[in-house]
């Protein structure tokens, strides 16, 4: 597993695209660890005679309609995008991940009961989902939070599961089974390590997908409300105002843009990287 992440990190710096991700995925990073000693401004702090001001010196990003510094609730959202992604990847890999290994392991009447509930799932569109869901429990960053890792989870659960049912009889897993270890343990030392990195591969691939995601679901009502400096509902705010005001809705947009971008370069470049079938050399 050492050597395969070693290779990783190789591809990744011999790539410029991949390495163009990872620098804007760090810069994400950073401006949401020190957002309060980066942003010039508090985002909720408003100034009714300077509503509206277009890009200055003062304001590099120009204000919104309440007089708060456009640029200070960009940095500020960067934080909420961030704790997004690691809320709903971490849980949909971690419940997803258990799900599949169990499926694919146990078999018989629980791993019927799993897929047949994973196809439940997968059976509706992911936002479609995702709005009904969020729309059922009330709109909010914590719903439209819950909404995500109920509709992603099935991914992981489909990959481990594939990687199980491949894994499972292979040598070292019938000698551990014929030594008398037990399921738990083989699960956990034998099966798991061998399924991270397809599981890692999908969780990089989703990254950008989330950020969209919770972008929509804020920009339609069913998420962050305002005044929260979410990058979707500053958006759907500012909508109202792009013909006259056109940065109030653009720079969020933009930083939407640049977010995703950078998940998805990184995310194929260790698809690229990770992935056996892709694989261009040693």
């Amino acid at each position: 597993m050492e050597s395969e992440w070693r290779r990783a990190f190789r591809g990744i710096c011999k790539s410029r695209l991949a390495l163009f991700g990872l620098l804007i995925t760090g810069l994400l990073i950073f401006v949401a660890i020190l957002a309060p000693l980066i942003a010039p401004y508090s985002p909720t702090k408003m100034s009714l005679r300077e509503r509206l001001s277009p890009p200055s010196a003062s304001h590099l990003f120009g204000t919104d309609d309440a007089g708060r510094d456009i640029l200070s609730r960009v940095i500020y959202g960067s934080r909420i995008t961030l704790r997004i992604c690691i809320i709903v990847v971490g849980l949909t890999l971690g419940i997803g991940t258990l799900l599949g290994i169990l499926s694919g392991y146990i078999g018989g009447l629980v791993d019927e009961l799993i897929m047949r509930l994973n196809d439940v799932f997968l059976a509706f569109p992911a936002l479609i989902l995702a709005m009904a869901i969020a729309a059922a429990l009330g709109p909010s960053l914590e719903n439209a939070i819950i909404a995500m890792v109920v509709i992603w989870w099935p991914r992981y659960a489909r990959v481990s599961r594939g990687q199980v049912l491949a894994i499972r009889e292979i040598d070292y897993v019938t000698a551990a089974r014929a030594l008398g270890a037990s399921s738990s343990r083989i699960m956990i030392r034998h099966i798991l390590p061998n399924c991270i990195s397809p599981i890692v591969v999908q969780a990089t691939l989703d990254l950008g997908e989330v950020v969209l995601t919770a972008a929509t679901l804020s920009f339609i009502g069913f998420g962050a409300q305002p005044p929260v400096p979410e990058w979707g509902a500053m958006i759907s705010v500012g909508r109202n105002f792009i013909r006259d005001y056109w940065w109030y809705p653009t720079f969020p947009g933009l930083a939407i843009l640049v977010t995703v971008m950078g998940f998805n370069l990184l995310g194929d470049a260790v698809r690229d990287i990770l992935d056996p079938r892709l694989r261009r050399g040693p």
